[in-house]
């Protein structure tokens, strides 16, 4: 089937009307553009027609580019001069073609242009769009690590300024056809059933086949060039502010003002041809697959199956308990309430709950003050909670989520006062963080009913949830869980029960491996500075802080009790012994811990060279980042080894959205896949020869490299692979 359908009426007016087979949405094809390239020629060369329209039969112009198949098309690239001149110049030259084929153009934009979209529109001479409230329009290459690449980073410049443009496409933001009608963007918005007929009206007595740019004695919107007195300062803070935001990790944002600088300073033709460069520079980096992938088709992936579950009206639940009042508690009751759920907050006295729904409700209204929630909206939510002591509330709800605290006795409890009210068809969920769920379920009828919910803190912004299926975890309890994660509009992954399950085995090693850098003597500024370069958003020993050193602490007092005999002491335990049980220094909530807190202002700690005496030549920042973030991937790939994870695209998406794995790499697995599995498991042996045995990859993994048997097979971005 066509993708683009070209009828001429009697005025001698084209309408080409975007319809791309076989997808949703309108994207570009090498068949779309093909069909483009055709009707520009015909129209060109026809001298019965005026003029041409391009819109969409879709409800959206174009959404831009195909994800799925970029990522699996810039997986094999190897030749940087044959991208250029086959992928980067080719749909930019057809543009170009069509804005200076001496015929004018319309955009007929009826729905959102997004990326390529807004390229097609950019090269037409004139551009109508709806004043349908949906419609948005957006360059948001750069939040995929990429840059428009048809001549987006050249035309916006040139249309409404370099300091607008460039704002816009940094961020990739949206706006709608008013704000772009006034940022002159867009020549004119009409209502939905105008569109056509104002497009026509302008090829009929208005139409100008040459683009502002290419007249005589034509100048950028507040000046161009490196150089340019007026630009000089924002070109620099710019460059400057993004160094800061990304740690030089992301090549994106300083391609596409380098392309915007360099290319608006020089004719049309040269500026194309100097993004391009930029663009090529961009494909051939793994970034950019690595970001398109885990951000989008694996995140996708993994909230399928949450969705299919939500609509599923026997497995949707319509009234949840929540035990435990507290932040978590707080958190997850918070989420469900605004979600449209029936809510019972228990905890142990009714005080207490009460409580803890105040908090709830200061949430709300924090959320209401900065305009991100409607008032009615957050009342409505506080009324469907009902704060509570008594267990007997929680008759009648679908499912029960505990959050109380992580200690097995506390929970065990819980789970009897529970069991004692509700019905046998109730799902019973913990939000542990750490214990293994089947152990949990041991003594509980029907243990079938049991699963794990692991959700991450603050739950309100977190968007990652940990399905723990147990080894007792009836299929139907597994999809009433993901109907409950659907429901709440969260993203799921699969994960089979295990000590410390994926996430915080994975994050555990990184919090163990920094905590032992100290007693190694590395300056813990250094430390944590290493790891924001790295990628992350906060310093390891800040973030242990933040959640308080005791935390850790008491959860391998429980694993030690846990495991009685088969107990064997992580790297870098000793340092949280040290400052729990011999310095009182138990993390920032007690005013202290790694660092000092005053006035909640956090500080280097002068007595840590007593403790742990500095060593004398400090570590280069490069090798504490190659140790934080291999230690990860390879505890990553251990737990794939032992099935706790089975799609590396679930491990990629829950290393970065639940734990923040610095988003550049694309996630833990996505990361061995970058580094190369021969060199990662070589440069682990390296790491083991002078760090220590837990840097030593298994057999399994070593015989892996040794076939050179990627995560992700290189003929597809799918995630799912064979053991």
């Amino acid at each position: 089937m066509a993708s683009l359908n070209m009828v001429v009426d009697s005025d001698g007016i084209a309408l080409l009307t975007m319809d791309v087979s076989g997808k949703p949405m309108n994207v570009t094809t090498p068949e779309l553009r093909d069909e483009l390239r055709a009707a520009v020629r015909k129209i060109a060369a026809d001298s019965n027609i005026r003029g041409a329209i391009i819109t969409s039969a879709k409800s959206d112009f174009m959404a831009g580019g195909d994800i799925n198949a970029m990522v699996d098309f810039f997986d094999r690239l190897t030749d940087e001069k044959k991208v250029y001149a086959e992928i980067s110049r080719p749909f930019s030259e057809l543009l170009r073609q069509l804005e200076t084929c001496g015929k004018p153009f319309v955009a007929a934009i009826n729905g959102a242009a997004i990326g390529a979209g807004l390229e097609i529109a950019l090269a037409c001479h004139y551009r109508v769009a709806s004043n349908d409230p949906a419609l948005v329009i957006s360059l948001p290459e750069v939040t995929i690590g990429l840059m428009p690449g048809a001549g987006g980073s050249q035309r916006l410049p040139r249309l409404i300024g370099i300091r607008q443009a460039v704002a816009l496409m940094l961020e990739g933001t949206s706006v709608s056809a008013e704000q772009a009608l006034q940022m002159g963007i867009i020549h004119e918005v009409a209502a939905p059933g105008q569109l056509l007929e104002r497009a026509r009206h302008w090829l009929l007595t208005k139409a100008d086949a040459v683009q502002p740019w290419d007249k005589r004695d034509y100048q950028v919107p507040g000046g161009a060039g490196y150089f340019d007195a007026k630009l000089g300062a924002f070109y620099a803070q710019t460059a400057t502010g993004i160094a800061g935001k990304t740690q030089r990790n992301l090549p994106a944002p300083i391609a596409l003002v380098s392309a915007v600088a360099r290319g608006t300073s020089v004719p049309m033709d040269a500026g194309l041809r100097e993004e391009a460069r930029q663009f090529t520079r961009l494909i051939m980096n793994p970034v950019s697959r690595n970001l398109m992938r885990t951000q989008f088709i694996s995140v996708k992936e993994c909230r399928k199956a949450a969705r299919t579950a939500c609509a599923d009206s026997e497995l949707r639940p319509q009234k949840v308990g929540v035990v435990g009042a507290g932040l978590m508690g707080g958190g997850v009751a918070q989420v469900c309430a605004s979600a449209g759920l029936d809510v019972v907050l228990i905890d142990a006295t009714t005080e207490r709950a009460e409580a803890g729904k105040q908090k709830i409700s200061e949430m709300l209204q924090r959320l209401v003050a900065k305009g991100s929630l409607e008032p009615a909206l957050a009342d409505s939510a506080l009324s469907r909670i009902k704060a509570t002591g008594d267990y007997s509330q929680l008759a009648g709800c679908d499912l029960v989520v505990e959050a109380v605290f992580e200690n097995r006795q506390v929970k065990a409890d819980v789970f009897r006062k529970i069991l004692a009210v509700v019905s046998a068809d109730t799902v019973l969920a913990s939000n542990t963080s750490s214990l293994p769920v089947s152990s949990l379920a041991e003594g509980i009828e029907q243990p079938e009913r049991f699963v794990g919910l692991h959700f991450f803190s603050p739950v309100g912004r977190m968007p990652l949830v940990e399905v723990i299926k147990a080894k007792q975890t009836s299929d139907r309890t597994y999809a009433r869980a993901l109907a409950l994660v659907g429901v709440l509009k969260k993203t799921p992954i699969a994960v089979n029960d295990a000590k410390g399950f994926f996430t915080t085995r994975v994050i555990s090693a990184y919090l163990f491996e920094s905590a032992g850098m100290l007693a190694e003597g590395i300056s813990p500024v250094l430390i944590d500075n290493a790891a924001l370069q790295a990628g992350f958003a906060i310093g390891p020993l800040s973030l242990i802080d933040d959640l308080t050193i005791e935390l850790t602490y008491n959860a391998q007092q429980q694993y030690k009790a846990d495991a009685a005999d088969a107990w064997v002491e992580p790297h870098g335990l000793s340092v949280f012994n040290t400052f729990v049980r011999d310095l009182d220094r138990k993390g920032r909530r007690y005013g202290s811990g790694f660092y000092d807190y005053v006035d909640g202002k956090r500080s280097v700690w002068p007595g840590m060279a007593q403790v742990y005496a500095p060593l004398a030549q400090q570590p280069d920042v490069e090798e504490l980042k190659t140790r934080m973030l291999y230690i990860q991937a390879l505890e990553a790939a251990r737990a794939f080894e032992e099935g706790v994870i089975t799609n590396p695209a679930h491990g990629d998406v829950g290393s970065v959205l639940g734990i923040g794995f610095p988003a550049y790499t694309g996630g833990v697995f996505s990361f061995i896949d970058t580094v190369g599995i021969r060199e990662f498991v070589h440069n682990c042996q390296g790491l083991a020869a002078r760090f220590g045995e837990r840097y030593r990859p298994s057999q399994w993994l070593v015989m892996r490299a040794e076939r050179d048997q990627r995560f992700y097979p290189a003929a597809n971005g799918s995630g799912e692979v064979q053991q």
